[in-house]
């Protein structure tokens, strides 16, 4: 019966269709006759037109018959040449099956702290992808009640509603009789947008959806479609996916969407902008309604519970955020920078490099999240402080008095004004520009606001205010544990960890260092006495309260920070070395080699100094800070990892120990003694506060037993500071933001033994080196003889101490070494 059937087919249509081609190819193009011209077919017509059908005999309805069977044949080959050239890609690509199975989205990168809290995102299209698993049965179950009620019965096109669409849309023209694209089709256009082809614009975008429809469903299981469809949908804006949606408008996760939630955002795919909550609250609502009713409709719901949400107020609880929001946006930036970069040099399997904004990487940083919660807290509230209290010292008046050059300078640093220049604009027309009032972000510690002011006066504004970077370490790992480059990344973009700005009495430290390297005894007393230094032209440095007289040891000098004292330090350890050592220490930027190092005068960055200290509290180790731990691609792979680098010693164990010490006098006797007192912290604290000349810059760089945490203040001109000693020293800056950070991760559950936190005890031989007052008042003359009697002596103790330490050392590593030893043959 079959087979007879198929001769049929053969012998009735397929036969003839070939008889009639060969036929009418051979009259067209083997005929002499001159059918190509516009005469002939001319003739033809006009001869149709004139042709008199009241005398027309059977033959003449047989000949239409025949030419009208002729036309049918042909538009049938028409037709089906045209679906070969689409499908055969002549008129656009066609995806092959391999290409299909290797479908990626363009997946955002994301940023994750140590302890897995997601920080940010890298994206050009904003989207997560998610499992099936992962996402609410009520956004499944919704989406195919709206879009595809028959999703399970087709293979990707359902001829039903094909069938409807022609014939209520195009010849009813009913136009809400739904379209009749499967979720297969609309998958298809999502990952293959259509193209613009003028008059068959429609037929080959949608025979194109079709082809590629048919492939999808002989490649994926029907989940599979819907994971991708659902991670792959545009939800308005830069915004796709059902993840991303649910996080936008509703603050949760796909897979925790509840059903009147899941019916708002797949109501929004008919109309994104339409339907969108945000825009049109109400309008939504009803659309929700409608999703609601389908729902019910294909029994996914009963009409009772349908009934029941569709009278709850559609509440929305709706998180956008730039990447100017969020933790640690600083960070981000700099990571981003970095990324970037990394990425161009990395290749895939198929030799493409990385792309940080396509490829949906994984970066795990050394974050901690809660660090860094902390951090930018302590921030926020002693910043807001500070600047109240410094405009009321301003009250009235610019900070920068009558100085043009600063407002000047902030205007040829913006953005505007590059872009301007670039442009060819001169300077009288950038001027006038700068002049004509707009619509500005304008930042207070109220919120950022929009006002009309003119890019001009939104300088002046924004001068006024101080800044900040803080920046924590873990010492023996190089882990950074909270970055905050600034106070809001929205108005102030400059990263505050690594601009360089004078350090001040921050790099005392390093000189003392150097001149413990170099031999001297912590305990030998230096006359606080101003000196003229003639080989240095004439340079004679000052101390800050103008006191002198007495004599100081190394921590009464430095928990003082008394200039004399360090300018004797430098000149007794030598510039050079003091410089050799700042290398060794993880310095990198250019120290001036003159003595009035001593007092700070480089240009540093935040980040410098904080490794630097980190070499006080790792036994003498220079180690490089780590911010990245991994980083896997979209299948979990692991494309890069930490390695511990090698550690060089930057100054001996023994000195670094004795500087812990001395640097501890900073807070149990000089400028730091507010962390006890204000702030109440117990544990160890080393460290040590820096004002620069005229209070530019305040800091304090503080080291507890597993962490340093360097902060500094200052506005982003030198010449915007305050007036007096007593209100801008860094002790008043930058000490308070430290002491409520560090305060706030003491008294944190989560950071288990930080408040009580103790250094290593020292060795009775070093206790016994540093036994001595800070202050003494100033000591008869010695004749040369005991001075360099004395000098002698307390070189050869230091030694012998030194060898000592160093024997003892070397049998703790060879007695470590045996147990490892006997540790591994037992496994």
């Amino acid at each position: 019966m079959l087979r007879k059937f198929l001769n049929f087919i053969f012998l009735g249509l397929v036969f003839p269709v070939f008889r009639f081609l060969k036929k009418e190819f051979s009259e067209f193009f083997l005929s002499q006759k001159p059918k190509f011209t516009a005469r002939y077919w001319k003739k033809k017509w006009q001869g149709f037109r004139n042709f008199n059908w009241s005398k027309a005999r059977p033959s003449s309805f047989l000949f239409l018959f025949r030419w009208a069977y002729k036309l049918g044949l042909f538009l049938l080959v028409l037709a089906l040449s045209f679906y070969l050239a689409i499908y055969m890609g002549a008129l656009g690509h066609i995806p092959s099956r391999k290409e299909l199975k290797a479908t990626q989205n363009s997946t955002a990168s994301e940023v994750y702290s140590a302890d897995n809290v997601l920080l940010g995102r890298y994206y050009l299209q904003d989207r997560t992808n998610v499992k099936y698993e992962n996402i609410s049965p009520a956004a499944i179950e919704a989406l195919i009640a709206t879009e595809d009620a028959r999703f399970y019965e087709h293979s990707g096109i359902d001829f039903r509603s094909l069938g409807r669409v022609f014939v209520k849309t195009l010849l009813m023209r009913h136009e809400s009789s739904g379209g009749g694209s499967t979720l297969s089709q609309q998958l298809a256009k999502n990952l293959y947008p259509r193209k613009d082809y003028l008059l068959w614009d429609m037929t080959v975008n949608k025979i194109r959806e079709m082809i590629i429809a048919r492939k999808l469903e002989s490649i994926y299981s029907k989940q599979e479609l819907l994971e991708l469809y659902l991670n792959t949908v545009p939800m308005g804006g830069n915004l796709y996916g059902i993840e991303r949606a649910s996080r936008r408008f509703f603050n949760t996760s796909a897979d925790s969407l509840k059903t009147e939630e899941a019916a708002v955002l797949i109501g929004m795919l008919k109309a994104t902008t339409s339907y969108n909550p945000r825009l049109d609250l109400e309008r939504s609502r009803k659309r929700r309604n409608v999703v609601l009713n389908q729902m019910a409709k294909y029994e996914f719901l009963t009409q009772t519970k349908a009934d029941s949400l569709k009278q709850l107020p559609l509440t929305l609880r709706y998180r956008y955020e730039t990447h100017n929001d969020g933790m640690a946006p600083y960070f981000r930036e700099m990571l981003r920078q970095e990324l970037v970069k990394w990425c161009a040099t990395q290749k895939k399997k198929n030799g493409d490099p990385y792309n940080l904004y396509t490829d949906g990487l994984k970066i795990y940083t050394t974050l901690d999240a809660g660090m860094q919660a902390h951090a930018e807290r302590a921030v926020r509230q002693r910043m807001a402080a500070l600047q109240k209290q410094f405009d009321a010292h301003w009250q009235g008046r610019s900070p920068w008095g009558n100085d043009p050059a600063v407002i000047t300078n902030a205007l040829h640093r913006s953005e505007r004004y590059k872009k301007m220049k670039a442009a060819g604009k001169s300077e009288d027309e950038i001027r006038d520009v700068f002049r004509e009032p707009i619509q500005m972000n304008v930042f207070s510690w109220s919120g950022i606001s929009k006002k009309n002011m003119s890019p001009l006066d939104s300088l002046r504004h924004h001068q006024k205010f101080l800044n900040t970077g803080l920046l924590a370490m873990e010492p023996h790992t190089g882990y950074i544990k909270a970055w905050v480059g600034g106070i809001n990344h929205h108005v102030f973009k400059y990263d505050h960890v690594r601009s360089r700005r004078q350090v001040g009495s921050t790099f005392k430290p390093i000189v003392y260092a150097a001149a413990l390297e170099k031999g001297i005894a912590p305990c030998t007393f230096f006359p606080n006495e101003r000196q003229t230094y003639t080989e240095h032209e004439g340079w004679s440095p000052r101390n800050a309260n103008e006191v002198y007289g007495g004599e100081y040891s190394m921590r009464g000098a430095l928990a003082n920070s008394v200039n004399t004292v360090s300018a004797q330090l430098i000149m007794q350890a030598g510039v050079e070395q003091t410089v050799g050592l700042a290398r060794r220490m993880g310095i990198q930027n250019e120290l001036p080699p003159v003595p009035s190092l001593a007092l700070g005068t480089a240009n540093l960055s935040l980040m410098e100094m904080v490794r630097a200290y980190a070499s006080f509290a790792s036994e003498g180790y220079n180690v490089q800070p780590v911010y990245i731990e991994r980083i896997t691609d979209r299948t979990g792979k692991v494309i890069r990892e930490h390695q511990q680098p090698n550690t060089n010693r930057a100054l001996s164990r023994t000195n670094a120990a004795i500087m812990l010490q001395l640097m501890q006098g900073v807070v149990e006797e000089g400028s730091a003694g507010r962390l006890r007192t204000e702030f109440g912290l117990k544990m160890d604290i080393a460290g040590k506060t820096g004002t620069t000349q005229e209070q530019a810059d305040g800091w304090f760089i503080g080291i507890t037993p597993n962490l340093v945490t360097g902060v500094w203040v200052g506005a982003e001109s030198p010449k915007v500071r305050f007036r007096t000693l007593e209100l801008g020293q860094g002790s008043r800056t930058a000490l308070p933001i430290w002491g409520d950070f560090t305060k706030r991760v003491a008294q944190d559950p989560a950071y288990v033994g930080f408040y009580n936190s103790r250094f290593k005890a020292l060795p009775p031989e070093l206790q016994a080196r540093l036994a001595c007052e800070s202050y003494r008042e100033a000591a008869p003359d010695q004749n040369i003889f005991e001075r360099v009697f004395d000098s002698i002596t307390d070189k050869v103790n230091q030694t012998y101490d030194d060898w000592k330490n160093q024997r003892k050392s070397r049998r703790e590593e060879k007695k470590r070494e045996r147990q490892e030893k006997r540790k591994n043959k037992k496994n």
